[in-house]
Parts: structure tokens; sequence; C-alpha cells
């Protein structure tokens, strides 16, 4: 009984000496890409089957899968292990990003096939965007294609500076060394002209093995590792970002008790340890670190990659999205970005439309310029754009709401990579890298004056605020608006009208009436309305303002509780009964484009705080009513 016990013992040893050791392994994340039926699917499959990945009933499926798919004779076709969606497998084809774990002796791997197809480019961005590494898959039997230099293009562009060249389908050529050296060479000559330096060939086969794991008898001509061998032994990002300045952007304010007051995140580069010099921004405030504490106990140093709560030796300002450096060698802040931005939604970007931009753990209102050109992903040149559709890459300006700290993304991953948000859908819209703030960012600064806002409030003796009347062409809206001003003139209230069809004449006589030309238009109207209020004013607009996209981007820049929404509410048949200018007949005969409720869309609100049905009150009484709502 005595050595049952030793027995079970022994056992429990080996199995922590094992779960010590696999918990320390280094974790490389990599992705395969390349062009349709390249093969990546199948060499993910060889990887997880070579590395004993695979359990028993696991092996069983696939072996029934091969047998009814039938798309690899009579073995195992190794890419159902990763098509683990019904249409890939009735396809044949890679459609969404599909993750697997393996691991080795030596180290831990997250692979990611992406898909090959250019519809799904989106996908493939996703996958990258947290790689260490990319294979890039070429069938040797056609060569470097189209979604070859896209895909590396694009790897190169998120910012993996590992490369491997993987010639598959060596079988299918006869192992014919000329035909690879070929390939390489072509693929060199590319690489180099997109900023790809260095990058490792090897020939191989996903379907027979070839220099997978083991090198293959079928290329004594290749010399270079096989395909784990240097997976395995590749230099991590990890261990390049260590050596950068400190940067954390701090995740969680941590404060269970009265006595701890510890700033969580996960150290983007560099290192930290007690006692060192830091700066929080963008206060651009100093202080030294007194505590680094973790899971497991207090540590005298962290360094790039390590998730840890640092406490400060004095009690200053800093939340969730700041920035915690190294206090000699900070990062810059700024409000305005060049970036690449790479859109992925069905609905085109809408230049001036203000989006939600998430930066590591910070959220801010951003803008997106008209793009300086977009990037001809297979040819590599700059075409001229007004926007960008799905899957397009362009170079465009972006303007945030605020300061924020920031490195470019060529420096940092995780400070200079942002996505965007549809602010009404929270569908995520878009991607950006940010190469470097916009001189205006840094040269123009506010001009403090002496005479406050409320001080022009108390002259006129009332409340500014902003009345924003939205409805469709033949609402009322003008009418209405008209008359609450003259009423509250009469009042002695102090006021100004901006109506839509007066300020196209001035202002915004350069603009049109395609979506990006009436977002500019709302934009340029509420920073106005705005400077109105400033003044002290009580703002009348009457706008269409389709979009309740930007009726929100003109609320966020009104001080709280000065942005009243008033939906003038007529339904489009009598809107069009009403029109005398003959707009809505003319749109209806296709001889007046973009025309709202026609051919271009309106968002109603969906709580405004004043709602007026014109079909049930004279435009008076709406007036009257608006007023009594504003003034009680």
């Amino acid at each position: 009984m005595s050595d049952i016990y030793k027995t079970d013992a022994l056992i429990a040893e080996d199995i922590d000496k094992y779960l010590e050791i696999h918990q320390h392994k280094t974790m490389l994340r990599f992705i395969t890409c390349g062009s349709v039926d390249d093969g990546k699917s199948t060499l993910i499959g060889r990887l997880l089957y070579d590395s004993k990945m695979i359990f028993e009933d696991q092996l069983a499926t696939l072996e029934s899968d091969s047998k009814r798919v039938g798309t690899q004779g009579e073995g195992i076709d190794f890419a159902l292990l990763v098509d683990g969606l019904a249409a890939e497998r009735e396809q044949g084809i890679t459609i969404d990003v599909a993750y697997r774990f393996f691991a080795t002796d030596k180290r831990k791997f997250i692979v990611a096939d992406t898909p090959g197809h250019e519809q799904y480019t989106r996908n493939m961005v996703t996958g990258a965007s947290t790689a260490d590494l990319a294979v890039i898959l070429i069938d040797a039997r056609k060569g470097v294609l189209t979604q070859t230099r896209r895909h590396s293009y694009l790897a190169h562009l998120i910012g993996i500076r590992n490369i491997v060249l993987a010639v598959n389908k060596m079988d299918l050529i006869g192992y014919d060394r000329a035909k690879y050296d070929a390939i390489v060479a072509d693929y060199r000559a590319f690489a180099e002209s997109i900023g790809i330096s260095e990058f490792t060939a090897i020939p191989i086969s996903g379907l027979a093995g070839d220099n997978i794991t083991t090198r293959s008898d079928n290329t004594p001509w290749h010399d270079g590792p096989v395909l784990l061998e240097h997976l395995e032994t590749v230099e991590l990002n990890q261990s390049v970002e260590q050596d950068k300045p400190f940067r954390m952007a701090v995740q969680w304010v941590n404060r269970p008790n009265l006595d701890f007051r510890g700033f969580s995140g996960t150290i983007a580069t560099g290192s930290v340890a007690v006692g060192d010099s830091v700066r929080v921004l963008p206060s651009g405030k100093t202080s030294t670190i007194s505590r680094i504490v973790t899971m497991d106990g207090d540590l005298a140093q962290a360094v790039a990659g390590q998730a840890i709560t640092l406490c400060l030796a004095d009690e200053i300002d800093c939340s969730r999205g700041q920035l915690i450096t190294a206090a000699k060698s900070p990062v810059e802040v700024a409000d305005q970005f060049e970036a690449t931005v790479i859109w992925m939604d069905e609905v085109d970007l809408t230049p001036g439309r203000t989006y939600w931009m998430k930066l590591g753990p910070q959220t801010v209102s951003a803008t997106i310029s008209q793009p300086k050109y977009q990037v001809n992903v297979n040819t590599m040149e700059q075409l001229a754009a007004k926007t960008l559709d799905l899957n397009a890459i362009g170079v465009a300006n972006v303007t945030v709401d605020r300061d924020i700290p920031f490195a470019p993304y060529t420096d940092s991953r995780d400070l200079g990579g942002f996505i965007l948000i549809d602010k009404m859908t929270n569908r995520t819209v878009g991607a950006g890298l940010i190469h470097f703030s916009l001189r205006r960012a840094q040269n123009i600064h506010r001009q403090a004056t002496d005479i406050s806002r409320e001080h022009h409030a108390s002259l006129k003796n009332q409340a500014p605020m902003v009345l924003w009347m939205t409805g469709l062409s033949g609402s009322g809206k003008s009418t209405i608006a008209n008359l609450v001003e003259k009423k509250l003139a009469r009042m002695n209230r102090h006021t100004f009208l901006l109506d839509g069809d007066n300020v196209r004449h001035g202002l915004n006589k350069d603009l049109g009436f395609t979506d990006t030309d009436r977002v500019e238009n709302i934009r340029r109207v509420g920073e106005v309305a705005r400077l109105m209020t400033d003044a002290g004013l009580i703002v009348i607009t009457a706008f269409i303002s389709p979009f309740r996209s930007e009726r929100e981007m003109v609320r966020g820049v009104m001080q709280p509780g000065e942005f009243i929404e008033v939906f003038i509410d007529t339904p489009l048949e009598e809107a069009e009964k009403r029109d005398v200018k003959g707009l809505y007949a003319k749109a209806r005969a296709g001889e007046l484009k973009n025309f709202t409720g026609i051919d271009s869309p309106y968002e109603p609100p969906e709580a405004p705080q004043i709602r007026i049905d014109t079909t049930q009150m004279s435009a008076d009484a709406a007036a009257d009513l608006i007023i009594a709502k504003l003034l009680p």
C-alpha cells in the first residue's frame, strides 16, 4: 500500500513539474495568410496533428469528415481541423479567423488561420493585429499572386516584422529547386519594395509533411530551418518591447480600501522598478513608484507584458485611460494625428462624422477627415479618394475631442493602434495606425479670456441654450423657429436664428448635399452655435440635420443641458403636400439628387426633449408650447 501512495506522490510531483515548466514557456502568436487554396488550413492542421494536439475523438471525427468531404483522396483532410464553420466546409474556403492553440517542449503557440479572399480582408487584419509572426503561404505551382502581395503588405503595415515565406505544395512540382528559387527571388523583389528587408523562406508540403516538423529528404538542398524549428526559436516582439522606455496605460484604479490605492494595467513597453520616477499623462504630474503589486506578491521590477498594479508615493490625480511613463522620456500628447485607416464596415466612412475612437483603455470622440489618399493594395498606388469603403485602406487626419497620450504605431502597437466604433450602432467600423501628431496640434493653444461665458449670460439675464429643430423639408421648422424667436424677442430675450437655407448662402455655400457635405454642414453650424452660447445667446436653429450622429455631435460640443432637441414631426406625405417649392416633385422625378426622405435617409430622434406633431397643432401653438417648456 505504501508503494502505491509513493507512486501517486511521484506522479503528482511529475505533473507539478510539467505544469511549472509549461507555465513559464514563452508564447508565440502567429498567423497564416496568402491566396485562396494555398493550403493555410491544411498547414495548421498538420502542425496540430504532428504536435499531438488532437484528441482521439477529434481524430475519429476528422477521419470521418475527410471521407465524407473527400477533398484529400484517401488521407486525412487536415484543413477540416481549422475550418469550423459549416459554410467553410461546404465551400472549401476559410471565411472567418480561426484560432488554435498548440505547444511543444520549447514554446506555446496561438495560430490564427486567416481568410484568403479579398472580401475578407478585415478578418485578416483582425488576426494580424496581435500576431508576432506571419507565415505567408505560396502555392508552388502558381508563384507570387495578388493576394500574396496584399497580405504581405497588410502584415507589414500592421507591424509584423517576422515573416516566413512558406512555399507550399512542393510535392506537386516534384520538389523542383529551380522553381522554388525563382519564387523566392520574385517575392524578395516585391518585399523590398514595401519595406520588408528580411524574411525566412522554407519549402514545404502541408499535406505530405515536408519540412513542417522534421527535415525532409525530398529537399536535401534546403539548408535552412524547418517550420516548427523556426517558430520555436524566433525572437519574440516582447523582448524587443522591453528595451524601450517604460509606458503603461491605466486600465483600472484599484481601491479595495482606504489604505490602498494602485493603478492597474499591462506594461506596454520598457521596465519599471520601485523607486523609479514616473510621469502621468496627459496631466504631466510626476511621482515615484512605491510598490509594484501582483497576484503573486510584490515585485522589485516588472517588464513589458506583465500585468501589475503600481502604487505611487504621491497622491496625484490618475484615472482609467491615462498613461504612466518614465519621467524623463514621456510620450507626446495631442488631439490631431495623421493615421492609416483600415475601413471594416459595409457602410462607407463619412468624413466629418464623429465616431468613438478606442486607443487602449481610453475612449474619445473622433472625426476622420476626407482621406488624403487611398492605397491600392494590389499595386501600391496612392489614389485620390473622398471616402473609404469596405476593406479599403487610406491615410487621413484624425481629430479627437481632447488631448490624449500616444506613440506612433511603429514605436508601440498598444499606444498607436486604435479602433473606430459607430456611435449609433456600436459596431466596430474601422481600425487605425497613428503616424504622428499634426503640427497645428502642437502650435495652437486655447487663449484664455477675462470675460467668461457666465458673465455674458448674466448681462443678458438668461441661460444660454440651443433649440435644435430637426425634421423633413416642408415640416415647418423655419416657420416655427421664426415664431419662437419673435415671441422670445417680445420677452426681451437675446436670441439668434440660424436657418439652413440662409447658412448655405454664406458660411456653407461651398457644400453640396452628399452625406459627407451634410455632416460638414452640421459640424460648422454646431461650432457657430457653441460660440453664440458662449456669448450668452439663445440660439434657434432650423436644419433638416438628417443623421442622429451629427445631432449628437452638436450636443457633445455644448455645455450639459444647453442642447434642446426639438423634433418637428411631420409625415412625409404631409410634407410633400406642403411643398410650395416643388422640391419633392423634382426629387421624385430624379431631377434632384440626395433629397432627404426620397433618396437620402432621415433618422428621426429617438428621445427628443420636445416633439411637435404639426398635423395636430398650428405653427403658432407649436411656438407657444416650445416656449412654455423652455421658460416655465
